[in-house]
């Protein structure tokens, strides 16, 4: 089945909660704490596979989770990390975090094979009581809970990418063509929309191969979502070159070249500027001679770059040929630009410091009515790593509130009723 949209559900895997551990051995007079740390938790990454040409495996399972970090043990031994997990899709695929469904965030644009980003990061591994151990602090008995990985909602957007997309009417032979000059087999009936899916085909030609790529056929009103080739043109934006495949069997085909022209433009202005051949097709019905349509073409300002038949491989090879010096330029000047104007006329994004600092210090607080609201990427990490069950580490939570100014900042705005809330986690209860 082949699918190029999908939304899916990742988390990173949480991290092993830290160990509350003593060291006891016969014969060593000075003990301690020796609670190892617990091991972090794997990321979810999405991989570029050339090995897999569609998002089906996201059809059905929509949720995948990374492995939790082992907790830490006694002897000052570390927990194992947990193991990635590695969400394989074709290259080509686009991918956007939803967490502002309003306005889907750029994650990454995977390319090419081996392309590689993280989805939802594992948690850090909660420190065992060693790493409390001072000179004034000698017996911690609190340790740190392991942090929980992060959560989003992803959509995944298939982009095919090949050297040449094939466009045109349905029933032009587009598919034929296709099966003429690569190994590709789709299905070929003499009835519109016979292709329902996109079809890649990889040729090869002196030594050298390139990949073509049909969508299903174009009619008026195509870029409103008429017929089936609205579903796919988002496909060949990211072809280098574009055919345009006319069948000199039809009964105006300079017609039928303007309005899939209009489509094009209608759809995406990038679309419209691409690169673009024409070819005759189906010549072997008016007994080789394409000479009517080609004047015809001419008069029009329509350069045709070369007559075929592919249902009875006339010039098919010729015409490979003809392209591949036209593709390995077509290549070249891929490499200097980007690929897509879309990721290249995004917003400047909004800087947050509060939300992207590290430091502990790093926060904000909005009050609304009966809650204040504090946010700040460390602190709510150290609120969810606190083990609220133990005094020890309460009382640690409230000396590092108190010492980053929190603390004194909260009494003077809290009344008595006010919830409060570091993060998603409320805790007026410890701080009071």
């Amino acid at each position: 089945m082949f699918l190029d949209e999908a939304i899916i559900h990742v988390t990173g895997g949480k991290g092993g909660n830290g160990c509350v551990a003593w060291r006891r051995e016969k014969y060593v007079p000075n003990g301690g704490p020796d609670g190892g740390d617990g091991g972090d938790g794997g990321d979810a990454i999405a991989v570029a596979d050339s090995n897999t040409d569609t998002l089906s495996d996201y059809a059905s399972k929509k949720r995948f989770a990374a492995e939790a970090g082992l907790p830490g043990t006694g002897g000052n031994c570390a927990g194992h990390a947990g193991v990635d997990r590695l969400l394989l899709v074709p290259p080509g695929t686009i991918i956007y975090d939803l967490t502002d469904a309003k306005k889907p965030l750029l994650i990454a644009d995977l390319q090419h094979h081996g392309d590689r980003t993280v989805l939802a990061r594992g948690g850090r591994g909660g420190y065992g009581n060693t790493h409390f151990k001072t000179s004034v602090r000698q017996a911690p008995d609190f340790a740190e809970l392991g942090e929980p990985g992060e959560k989003k909602s992803v959509k995944m957007e298939l982009k095919l990418v090949a050297d040449i997309g094939i466009i045109g009417y349905p029933s032009v032979g587009k598919s034929s063509l296709i099966a003429a000059v690569s190994r590709a087999r789709p299905k070929i009936a003499e009835y519109p929309f016979t292709t329902l899916v996109p079809n890649l085909g990889v040729v090869h030609v002196y030594e050298r191969e390139f990949v073509l790529c049909d969508v299903p056929g174009l009619i008026e009103g195509a870029s409103e979502g008429k017929g089936l080739g609205d579903q796919f043109l988002r496909h060949i934006e990211r072809c280098g070159i574009l055919i345009h495949l006319l069948d000199v069997s039809r009964d105006d085909i300079i017609a039928d070249y303007r309005a899939i022209r209009q489509e094009l433009k209608a759809f995406s202005p990038m679309l419209a500027r691409k690169r673009e051949l024409v070819v005759l097709n189906k010549i072997d019905l008016v007994g080789g001679d394409a000479t009517f349509w080609l004047d015809a073409l001419k008069k029009e300002e329509i350069t045709v770059f070369m007559s075929i038949s592919a249902a009875a491989h006339m010039g098919t090879d010729d015409l490979m040929k003809g392209l591949l010096p036209i593709i390995l330029e077509e290549r070249e000047q891929r490499l200097l630009q980007p690929l897509d104007d879309e990721l290249t006329t995004r917003e400047l994004p909004v800087l947050t410091p509060h939300l992207l600092s590290k430091k502990m210090g790093a926060y904000r607080i909005e009050k609304q009515a009966g809650a204040i609201h504090i946010t700040g990427t460390r602190l709510e990490q150290f609120t969810q790593m606190t083990n609220f069950a133990n005094a020890g580490s309460r009382q640690r939570f409230r000396d590092v509130v108190e010492r980053i100014g929190l603390l004194r900042a909260i009494e003077q705005i809290i009344s008595n009723d006010d919830a409060l809330f570091i993060g998603e986690m409320r805790v007026d209860e410890y701080l009071r």
